[in-house]
């Protein structure tokens, strides 16, 4: 089973789901990746997906291009701009799909305020991948 998920910056949402699918699961290959991709993993992502036992510290955002003629199981957009923007998968795509979140890295305000925002779209994603997960994927 392989897995793509996509975001324009590959710096939060797109990581966060893939350091969820593989915590569920790690004989499933999980890739990442953006349509504009970011420098770096954005940090308030790594803090709060540490919160709940998950290191995405190592990650790094990378170039969808890489991954266009990959044959793929999922490929999964996270933002609405990415699957606007979604590139033409030149390997097989078995089953595309759009789960949206809204952006946390946007949010404004007190550093304890932003932080309740990127734990609000980390739950939001743990429940959606999850559910995906138990009915579509786990075998």
């Amino acid at each position: 089973m392989k897995i793509l998920i996509l975001c324009t910056g590959n710096s939060c949402r797109s990581q966060m789901a893939h350091g969820f699918l593989q915590s569920f699961d790690d004989k499933i290959t999980v890739c990442s990746a953006g349509t504009e991709p970011a420098k770096q993993i954005n940090q308030r992502a790594v803090i709060v997906m540490k919160e709940v036992g998950i290191d995405i510290s190592h990650n790094t955002p990378k170039l969808v291009d890489q991954y266009l003629k990959d044959e793929w199981d999922y490929v999964i957009t996270v933002c609405d701009h990415a699957n606007e923007t979604c590139p033409l998968f030149m390997g097989k795509v078995n089953n595309r799909l759009h789960i949206g979140f809204e952006d946390p890295s946007n949010t404004t305000g007190s550093e304890e305020f932003i932080l309740s925002e990127f734990r609000r779209v980390r739950d939001e994603i743990r429940a959606e991948f999850e559910k995906l997960y138990n009915t579509n994927i786990k075998k």
